[in-house]
Order: structure tokens, then C-alpha cells, then sequence
């Protein structure tokens, strides 16, 4: 079966101008719900916009936070061999306590230790910590 090329063209514009005014009638006769739609859309992203922007303040808050509680731990003062064995030789070494922190797997339980030092568990050392005596001069090895 042949069509003509002139009725199919009247046919296709037809048919796209049906198309064209339906939309544009149901898009006429809803435009109030379509309004009132596309504000919950605009007042919902505010909203959205507002807990995102609250979170991200609210981690960059968190994280200065943790900053500042563990940045006593960056610098640590350092000893020479020679003056720890000068306050271990002296009559103030009870005054001295030498803390093992070593991890694992640099910690071999044969190994040969400094005299009198202790070990603590690298993962629990913020407890472990608050048991220590405070009125003793601390010197970690760590190494």
C-alpha cells in the first residue's frame, strides 16, 4: 500500500499540533498545581541546601575540635641517651619513669629492656596514660 507524501505530511503536522495543544492546555488548566509544585521543589532544595551546609560546619567544627585535643601530642621534646642515663645514674632516678610504647611488631618479649620501664599497650594509650603517676618525670621509648 502507497501513501501520498502530501497526506502524510498533513496527517504528521496534525497529529503534532494534537500533541502540541494537549500539553499546552493540560499544562494552561494545571499551571496553579504545577506553580505550587515547582515552589515545594524550590523550598525543599533550600532546605536541603541548609542541612548539607549545617553538616559540613558541624565536621569542620568536629575535626578543628580533635585538632586541638591531639595537637599536644605533635611535639614531643626529645632526650638525649646520655642525659637519661645521667638522671637514671643520679640520686632524683626515683623520680624517673621510662615508658615502653613500642607496637607489636617492633616488640619482642625476649628482648633485653631498659631497667625498671614499663610497658604500655600502643592502642590503649589514652587510658593508659591516666594511670601514670604524676608527679614522675616520663620518658617514652618508642622506637
Amino acid at each position: 500500500m502507497k501513501m501520498d507524501p502530501l497526506l502524510f505530511l498533513q496527517l504528521d503536522v496534525a497529529g503534532a499540533t494534537l500533541y502540541a495543544l494537549a500539553y499546552g492546555s493540560l499544562g494552561f488548566l494545571f499551571r496553579d498545581f504545577l506553580v505550587a509544585i515547582t515552589h515545594g521543589f524550590q523550598t525543599a532544595s533550600r532546605a536541603v541546601e541548609m542541612v548539607l551546609l549545617l553538616g559540613l560546619i558541624a565536621y569542620i567544627v568536629y575535626r578543628v575540635q580533635l585538632y586541638r585535643k591531639h595537637s599536644i601530642y605533635r611535639i614531643v621534646p626529645r632526650v638525649q641517651v646520655e642525659e637519661l642515663a645521667r638522671k637514671l645514674a643520679s640520686e632524683d632516678k626515683s623520680n624517673v619513669l621510662l615508658v615502653d610504647v613500642r607496637s607489636h611488631g617492633y616488640y619482642d618479649p625476649n628482648a633485653a629492656r631498659i631497667q625498671n620501664s614499663i610497658r604500655l599497650e600502643p592502642n590503649n594509650l589514652p587510658e593508659e596514660i591516666k594511670n601514670l603517676p604524676k608527679d614522675k618525670d616520663i620518658y617514652v621509648y618508642c622506637t
